[in-house]
C-alpha cells in the first residue's frame, strides 16, 4: 500500500475526490435509520487515510489554497441557501428563532472556552470542538484564518502547522457525538417534556389538509384532468361559455372544436348541439355529472392545448396570507397542477390550509393561459433553467472578498468580517435579489 499512499501524495486532488466519493459512499449506509451523514463520513475517511498513510511515513495534506477556495465557496453557499428567508425571518413568528438562532451559538461558544480553560487544552483545541460539537463545519476555516493571519497568538515552540492539526483532530473527535448527540435529542427530549411528536404531526396534517408525507410517493392518482365530450344534452346546447360556467362553477371550458374548426374558450361563446368541448376540472368533479354535456370521446385535436410550467415567486400583497383552498373558485382551479412550494429555499408541506407568504416559491404546470393568470394573481412569473450563471457566482464571490475588506478600529485593533464573513453576507445580499427579481 506504500505505492498507493505515496501516489495519494504525489496528486493531492486525486486524494481529495477520492476521500469525498469514500464519504459519500459511507454516508448513504445506515444502521436502523441511522447513518453517519456524508460529513461525519469525510471526518472518518480522512483521519483513518491519514493514519494508515502514516504507518508509512508519509503525510497526505492539501495546500491551503485548495482548503481556502473551498472554505470560501461553502461560506458564500451557505448564505446563498439561507438568504431568501434572511430577512422575511426577522419578524412575526420568525423572531422566535431568531433569537433562538442567537442564544444557541452563544452559549455553545461560552461552554467550549470554559472546558478549553479548565482542561488547559492547547491551541486550535477551541476552534475544532466548537466546529464539531455544533456541526458547524466553517469554524473549521475560520480558526484555521485566524492562525494564519497572527489574530491568535502561538506559543513557543507551536507552528502553525500544530494548531492547525489539533483543529482537525479536536472537530473529527467532537463532530461524531455533534451529529449523533442532535439525532438523540431530536428523538427523546419531546418525550422527556411530556410531548407527543407523532400526535402532533398527524394534528397538524388534519388542521392544514397536509397529505401524510410517509404515503406519498408515484401515483397514478391526479387530483385535476382534462376530458373531452360531445355536446348533445339540450339543456346545455345554446348556452355561452360563461353560462355555463355561471351554473356549473367546478368546471372550465378549455376549447371548444365545432367540425374542423378550433374556436377556443372566449366566454361569450355559445355552445352548439355536436359541438367536441374541452371540459377541465377535478377529478370527483369530471366523474359527478356524467351526462352534462354528452358521451366522452378521445378527440385529440381539442384536447391539443398548450401546456407549461413555471416558478411563482409570491410577491402581491393580495396573495400573502391566502390559503390554498380559496383559489378553488378562481380561475385558474382545475387547470393547474401545484407540485410543490418552497419557503425560504425548502420545500414545506403543502395542504388546502397552507397559507402563502411573501418570498414562497410555487412551482405549478397546467395551461398555459392558467399559469400566466396564477403569477399575474400571485407575482412573479419565473422559467425553470439548468443553466448555471458563472456571472452572478463572481460578482458575489467578488462582493464577499470587498466586503470582508472593511474593517473598524476597535480595542486598539482592526476589525472586520474577512473573506468568511464578507461571503456569508454576499450570499444573503444576492439570494434576497434574485428571490425577489427572479431572474438571476
Amino acid at each position: 500500500m506504500e505505492w498507493f499512499f505515496g501516489f495519494l501524495k504525489a496528486y493531492p486532488y486525486v486524494l481529495l475526490f477520492f476521500t469525498v466519493g469514500l464519504a459519500v459512499a459511507i454516508g448513504r449506509v445506515t444502521i436502523k435509520g441511522y447513518g453517519l451523514g456524508m460529513v461525519a463520513g469525510a471526518v472518518i475517511i480522512g483521519a483513518c487515510l491519514s493514519i494508515w498513510a502514516s504507518t508509512y511515513g508519509i503525510k497526505l495534506s492539501l495546500d491551503n489554497f485548495v482548503k481556502s477556495l473551498f472554505y470560501y465557496l461553502f461560506m458564500y453557499g451557505v448564505g446563498r441557501r439561507v438568504g431568501p428567508s434572511f430577512i422575511s425571518s426577522l419578524g412575526g413568528d420568525g423572531l422566535r428563532f431568531t433569537i433562538l438562532a442567537v442564544i444557541a451559538p452563544i452559549v455553545g461558544l461560552a461552554i467550549v472556552v470554559l472546558g478549553v480553560i479548565l482542561l488547559d487544552l492547547p491551541v486550535g483545541a477551541a476552534g475544532g470542538l466548537l466546529a464539531g460539537s455544533q456541526t458547524m463545519s466553517a469554524a473549521i476555516g475560520s480558526a484555521e484564518q485566524a492562525i494564519i493571519d497572527g489574530v491568535v497568538k502561538l506559543p513557543e515552540g507551536m507552528t502553525q502547522e500544530a494548531a492547525s492539526g489539533m483543529i482537525a483532530v479536536s472537530y473529527g473527535i467532537s463532530y461524531i457525538w455533534g451529529t449523533v448527540g442532535i439525532i438523540l435529542i431530536v428523538k427523546y427530549l419531546p418525550r422527556w417534556w411530556g410531548a407527543n411528536a407523532q400526535a402532533a404531526a398527524k394534528k397538524y396534517e388534519e388542521e392544514f389538509g397536509v397529505k401524510n408525507v410517509d404515503d406519498a410517493g408515484l401515483s397514478g392518482y391526479r387530483p385535476g384532468g382534462l376530458r373531452a365530450y360531445r355536446l348533445d344534452n339540450p339543456a346545455t346546447a345554446g348556452k355561452s361559455i360563461a353560462q355555463f360556467r355561471a351554473a356549473n362553477p367546478e368546471y372550465r371550458v378549455i376549447n371548444v372544436r365545432r367540425g374542423d374548426e378550433l374556436l377556443g374558450s372566449d366566454p361569450g361563446l355559445v355552445m352548439q348541439k355536436g359541438d367536441i368541448i374541452a371540459l377541465g376540472g377535478r377529478i370527483e368533479a369530471l366523474t359527478d355529472k356524467m351526462g352534462l354535456i354528452g358521451p366522452e370521446l378521445p378527440d385529440e385535436r381539442v384536447l391539443n392545448v398548450p401546456l407549461d410550467q413555471a416558478e411563482i415567486l409570491v410577491t402581491k400583497s393580495e396573495a400573502i396570507g391566502k390559503t390554498l383552498k380559496s383559489y378553488r373558485d378562481s380561475d385558474i382551479a382545475g387547470q393547474l397542477h401545484l407540485q410543490k412550494i418552497e419557503r425560504g429555499g425548502v420545500p414545506i408541506p403543502v395542504g388546502l390550509e397552507t397559507k402563502l407568504q411573501k418570498r414562497d416559491v410555487v412551482f405549478v404546470v397546467g395551461l398555459k393561459s392558467a399559469v400566466q393568470r396564477a403569477a399575474e394573481m400571485m407575482g412573479i412569473i419565473a422559467r425553470p433553467s439548468t443553466a448555471t450563471d458563472l456571472l452572478t457566482l463572481s460578482m458575489g464571490m467578488i462582493l464577499g472578498f470587498l466586503i470582508g475588506m472593511i474593517q473598524f478600529p476597535a480595542f486598539g485593533s482592526q476589525v472586520g468580517l474577512g473573506n468568511a464573513g464578507g461571503l456569508l453576507v454576499s450570499g444573503i445580499i444576492v439570494a434576497s435579489i434574485s428571490s425577489r427579481l427572479r431572474f438571476f
